[in-house]
């Protein structure tokens, strides 16, 4: 913060960010200072060379400083990392990641949003930390980065000075997050309502992700198998009535079933009958108990237990937030 109470904010945009990532907090800080009735937040861009940054819907950005020793501007209070659909798939420079590391120590904290936890992580500036990114590049990261401990349903986490927010439009709930802390509750409410966005997002991002939806694999008759576990979830579906339809043992199926899939059949069932379950509620049409019956659970506690598990919010939740007609 310098001497009129401002703090600078600064996003890092490399090329082909996703535009969201960057507009979407600085907009939640421009409307705490309109809020607020002074101007509470400096919002900076800092790209890595001279020039527009083409980001991934095409739109440009003009950075207001340039990675590299020359960089002018005052102290960052706030240093986040906006994600690209491409990030973890890309080598960063070395030069950006001495950069990154220099100015998160002397940032009063630092972060990222969705993909731009990677470029955190190969800083080694995520090690021994909490962190989250979003729910479909979560895996790789976990597998690239063992010494991060990542909270893969978090909407965003809060680790010392480290705040990281999962995909996309969680960047705005992390934004609002830190508007809390520095300007209080009552203008964090007052940004939320005139952004039109919840002020404490319930659930997690588990219930956007479909991650964890089990499409067909193996050989041709473990496929079949899985065709007909999807279009008959409220079907007999235990091992031997599905090994029946390949003309297997249990034993043997069951094991053919895990080695080639990664999943036991029961698992699997589930996991099916939990993506039927979601399409169902999200017609609108029908209440969870319905949607138990004729999605193969025994009740609707059985359907809440595994919906949670699977979805990370309840079957009544979801069907308000996702539910067409609800």
């Amino acid at each position: 913060m310098n001497d009129r109470g401002i703090r600078t904010i600064l996003v890092l945009a490399m090329p082909g960010v996703q535009l969201l990532d960057v507009s979407g907090p600085l907009d939640v800080f421009a409307e705490a200072s309109a809020q607020a009735g002074r101007t509470a937040y400096r919002l900076e861009i800092a790209g890595i060379a001279p020039g527009p940054i083409v980001s991934s819907s095409g739109a440009r950005l003009m950075p207001d400083r340039i990675v590299g020793d020359g960089m002018t501007g005052g102290k960052i209070d706030t240093l986040l990392v906006a994600g690209c659909p491409k990030m973890p798939d890309t080598a960063p420079l070395q030069p950006v990641l001495d950069w990154l590391r220099r100015e998160a120590r002397r940032a009063r904290r630092y972060g990222s949003v969705c993909s731009g936890a990677f470029l955190l992580a190969q800083a080694g500036l995520l090690d021994g930390k909490r962190a989250t990114t979003h729910w479909a590049v979560a895996a790789r990261l976990a597998a690239a980065f063992p010494a991060v401990t990542l909270e893969t349903d978090a909407i965003h986490v809060r680790d010392g000075r480290l705040r990281t927010a999962a995909g996309v439009t969680a960047g705005l709930d992390l934004a609002l997050a830190l508007v809390e802390e520095d300007l209080g509750r009552e203008i964090a409410k007052r940004v939320a309502a005139q952004l039109v966005m919840f002020f404490k997002r319930p659930g997690g991002q588990l219930q956007f992700s479909r991650s964890g939806e089990s499409l067909p694999s193996g050989r041709a008759m473990l496929q079949e198998v899985q065709r007909y576990v999807a279009a008959n979830p409220a079907a007999d579906l235990d091992v031997g009535s599905l090994a029946a339809r390949t003309g297997l043992s249990a034993r043997h199926f069951a094991r053919l079933f895990r080695s080639e899939t990664g999943m036991t059949p029961a698992s699997w069932v589930e996991s099916a009958r939990v993506t039927a379950a979601r399409e169902m509620l999200e017609s609108g049409a029908a209440a969870p108990k319905q949607v138990a019956a004729r999605c193969g659970f025994a009740n609707v506690d059985t359907l809440r237990r595994s919906f949670q598990r699977h979805v990370g919010v309840t079957p009544a939740a979801y069907r308000r937030h996702f539910g067409g007609r609800a």
